[in-house]
């Protein structure tokens, strides 16, 4: 695996971990560390001994504590623009669309684009001191990483408009009571453990379905009537896969199957 400036990247068996490694910096996300998020999960996306990954930050006190504010300050209207769709085509829309399964695993501070980040992962693992908000109203901008978007889509338009509009930190407990995150844990040890081990879980399942549900997911989000459509399509050739004969071979054999 290549080496990076502001990210490290191991791999556990299956599991690949992406850690954004400026913990002096609060992990805070500059021009740098979205290109080598980009770089990165393009390879892993081609990386047949990942099946999974797991994206946080480093240390204790922030998963990604904004966007780096130092790099807003000579950008015009038309710049500020093209910064807000370089990251979400490059990094935002790619981690949504990723055709293996992505856990934010949030183990501090989530705020801006780092909850951003975290907002386009499939899911979201958060320890129980972490914080998680969207503070651009207070910098005079709005969310540019899809916050506006992705956030209604979890905890519905009064919540998420709540949450912008005041530009004030929720905790996990009422992340979770939201929607916002699938689950809480105790301690940043435990944080890991539980985002690998839903991985694993996925890792017995067919590979070619997994891939195909995410994107059926992320296509009905946009259109429901497309998503329908797409529900359709994607089923029938999950059909003729190798998966498919190998799950039901092992349904009417009553073994486990061999993915």
């Amino acid at each position: 695996m290549a080496t990076y400036e502001n990210i490290l990247v191991n791999q556990q068996d299956k599991t690949a971990i992406i850690t954004i490694n400026r913990e002096d910096k609060l992990n805070a996300l500059n021009s740098q560390t979205l290109k080598e998020l980009s770089e990165v999960f393009d390879k892993l996306s081609e990386d047949a001994t990942v099946r999974g990954i797991v994206l946080t930050g480093k240390g204790e006190k922030a998963f990604v504590a904004g966007a780096d504010i130092k790099e807003f300050l000579s950008l015009n209207s038309a710049e500020a623009s093209e910064l807000s769709r370089s990251g979400q085509q490059n990094v935002m829309n790619k981690i949504q669309h990723f055709p293996k399964p992505i856990i934010a695993a949030i183990n501090g501070f989530a705020l801006g684009g780092g909850l951003e980040l975290a907002l386009a992962c499939h899911i979201r693992v958060a320890v129980e001191s972490a914080k998680m908000g969207l503070p651009e109203v207070s910098l005079g901008i709005i969310p540019g990483y899809g916050g506006t978007q992705r956030l209604p889509q979890l905890v519905g338009k009064s919540k998420a408009l709540e949450m912008i509009l005041t530009g004030d930190m929720v905790d996990a407990q009422d992340a979770y009571q939201w929607g916002l995150v699938n689950h809480v844990v105790a301690t940043q040890s435990e944080l890991l453990a539980k985002c690998i081990a839903l991985l694993e879980r996925t890792y017995t399942r067919s590979f070619t379905a997994i891939t195909a549900a995410i994107d059926a997911v992320n296509v009905g989000i946009v259109d429901v009537d497309k998503g329908f459509e797409r529900e359709i399509e994607l089923f029938g050739k999950c059909f003729g896969s190798a998966d498919m004969k190998e799950g039901v071979a092992a349904f009417l054999e009553k073994r486990k199957p061999n993915f």
